[in-house]
């Protein structure tokens, strides 16, 4: 009752209930006020619900229900020629668009456009190409998914692998596709998985969907035998890995064999893979062994006799954004698998197999479930939406307005939202940056790897200059990533080019959305070819650099002292001992001559076994750190201290 801080008419009412006149309930719409203040949202409520309710997205899209489009869905496994089939109907169609997951997918059906006689141009987030010489848009176009539009009027689309629908991140791609082209014939391609979901969705727009199932073309066996060792790979051989230190230890293993193999990793740069897809194929090349992540599943022509899974384990993020260690699904697993013996290639039959036997009953398995149907479409809050939601909350942070749209969106059971970790990671790190909201969207949609340091610091980079209207030259980026580049000599100047082909990456990206902020898109894309061609010789050279490149590096164990990495060594092959002790006595590993490549594919084994994670691995490195500085400090007292206080020598270069 001594506070002079408080307004006056509480003060009243605190006076009042201190002599019985009032109730202390009568303190409720005081503290109603006071939470409003602290709580914006609470002032709203009701606008945030009205704008972020996702509960009717064909609505989304008048052009496309102005019309009644004839739906085809193409089913089928890999290699079935579903997607040849709708490819047809859109090369004599008088109009098209072809949507596809991947830019290497829309540069194929680009040039096989164009070869065929029908005019195409090329559309990707990081690139624009129009064949007309005048300059107009050809009646045809070929683009990735999430740049195809839905005002332009086509007479045929096709949307490849539709099953694509429900990925954690992307869906939200694939649903704006289906609901909202304005074709009058949407050819979709894909699993038999997404029909009922397919048909579901557009029963709701009052479309039919018509279905049309395809067998695969060419034979596909499951092996009663793993492969065991390396010494048995035969031409034609593909070896699937799901981490890269397994590809590392798989290609040094190869070469120590006397055999050549090519390299596909997600990662790589479009125009190396292409490379190394071509360098496989070519029946001239010595190279006759692929080793490659699920990164062939969708993209690359691939002659491949024979399967094999060095792994059965794949990290993977969920909806929610968390990291799970799971064997694959039996979708991925099909994918995969279906890439041997494909149509067009040299192999009529495909053969699928693991390296060791004690997996092959489980790859059976997986491939004999039926796969599981598709439960629902991913949905993404639009920019106008997020503006509407900065409109009534002024204040609020980019990434907190996700937050807050998420909480309140309404969807029904056919939609999710997808997961946006990766926008709000971006929003986060840009947050300080002076932008307006739509320019701050922008910038947050743009595709990065989180896990590049290079990458996320160049999009900070790229978004102060932008601040302060200083156009991003190519003079100034020449600078800013040190160009002329070097070969790599290791495995880790590798990974550092790959990080500054996706900085280029994403310039290009970006001069596309503010072209007179980022002028030099030609310059810079004339650039990223003579990097592509640096990180193809690099890749070629790929035995040699492992071969240069430190064992423990490579395991992330580069910060442990000298002794304690023996220590660790020692304590994984003991694992690996008790592990291999409890499996069956008749299953045969493969041993690796190189001492140094066995302690990495025994790491990554432990790890897909489930008996180490990644995370306990960094655990590990810790607790022998702080091991080493204990017992650092402990001889250092013990070297100052036990004989009264004489001092250590010092030596002539400790400075």
């Amino acid at each position: 009752m001594q506070s002079h801080s408080l307004d006056v008419d509480i003060h009243i009412v605190l006076n009042d209930i201190c002599f019985s006149a009032a109730h202390v309930d009568d303190l409720f719409p005081f503290f109603l006020r006071h939470a409003k203040q602290i709580f914006p949202v609470l002032e709203c409520k009701d606008d945030l619900r009205k704008i972020s309710d996702l509960r009717i997205p064909p609505n989304w899209y008048p052009e496309a229900r102005a019309i009644q489009r004839k739906i085809i869905f193409h089913s089928g496994p890999t290699n079935s020629g579903k997607t040849y089939h709708a490819i047809q109907k859109y090369l004599s169609a008088k109009s098209g668009v072809y949507c596809g997951p991947l830019k290497l997918l829309a540069h194929e059906i680009f040039e096989k456009t164009n070869t065929a006689g029908v005019p195409c141009d090329l559309v990707t987030g990081e690139e624009r190409v129009t064949v007309e010489l005048d300059g107009r848009q050809a009646a045809h176009v070929a683009c990735t998914v999430e740049m195809c539009s839905v005002t332009t009027p086509y007479e045929v689309a096709v949307i490849d692998e539709i099953q694509m629908i429900r990925d954690p991140a992307r869906g939200w791609a694939w649903t704006r596709a289906l609901l909202g082209l304005c074709a009058e014939e949407v050819h979709l391609c894909g699993e038999s998985a997404a029909i009922d979901l397919v048909t579901e969705l557009l029963y709701t727009t009052g479309e039919e969907v018509e279905v049309k199932n395809y067998k695969r073309l060419t034979p596909i066996s499951v092996l009663d035998h793993a492969l065991e060792s390396l010494d048995n790979l035969r031409p034609g051989d593909c070896i699937v890995c799901f981490s890269k230190n397994d590809i590392y230890s798989v290609s040094r293993q190869i070469e120590i064999r006397g055999l050549e193999s090519a390299v596909i990793y997600g990662s790589l740069p479009p125009g190396t893979k292409l490379a190394q897809a071509k360098k496989f194929n070519d029946p001239n090349d010595p190279c006759k062994i692929l080793v490659a992540t699920d990164a062939i599943g969708m993209g690359l022509n691939l002659s491949i006799r024979r399967i094999i899974f060095y792994s059965l384990i794949k990290p993977t993020i969920n909806e929610k954004g968390e990291k799970e260690i799971e064997p694959i699904t039996t979708s991925q697993a099909l994918q995969i698998a279906g890439r041997a013996g494909r149509f067009s290639s040299q192999f009529k039959e495909g053969e699928v197999t693991t390296m060791n036997y004690e997996d092959l009953s489980l790859l059976k398995e997986i491939l004999n479930r039926p796969v599981d149907p598709i439960r629902a479409a991913g949905l993404h809050p639009t920019a106008e939406q997020i503006e509407m939601f900065a409109y009534h909350l002024p204040e609020t942070t980019l990434s907190n307005l996700i937050d807050i749209f998420v909480d309140f969106s309404q969807v029904d059971g056919q939609y999710f939202v997808c997961n946006m970790d990766d926008f709000k990671f971006s929003a986060e790190l840009i947050q300080h940056i002076p932008l307006s909201l739509r320019v701050r969207y922008v910038f947050c949609t743009a595709p990065i790897n989180k896990k590049q340091p290079f990458v996320c610091s160049s999009l900070l980079q790229f978004a102060r200059q932008y601040s302060r209207n200083e156009p991003l030259t190519f003079a100034w980026l020449r600078r800013y990533i040190k160009w002329p580049l070097l070969p790599p000599k290791n495995i880790k100047d590798l990974m550092d080019l790959e990080a500054v082909h996706d900085v280029l990456d994403l310039y290009l990206w970006l001069s596309y959305r503010f072209m007179d902020m980022f002028p030099d898109a030609s310059l810079v894309r004339n650039l990223q070819k003579e990097l592509d061609a640096i990180i193809q010789d690099g890749v070629h050279n790929i035995t040699k650099l492992i071969k240069i490149s430190e064992t423990h590096k490579l395991l992330n164990l580069e910060g442990l002292p000298p002794g304690k990495q023996s220590c660790l060594s020692g304590t994984l092959k003991s694992q690996a001992r008790r592990t291999r002790s409890t499996k069956s006595a008749g299953s045969k590993a493969a041993v690796p001559p190189d001492p140094h490549v066995g302690e990495i594919s025994l790491a990554s084994r432990l790890v897909q076994q489930g008996l180490l994670t990644p995370d306990m691995l960094k655990q590990l490195e810790k607790e022998w750190l702080t091991q080493q500085t204990e017992h650092s400090k402990e001889r250092t007292e013990s070297g100052v201290y036990s004989k009264g206080t004489r001092r250590k020598k010092k030596e002539p270069n400790s400075d």
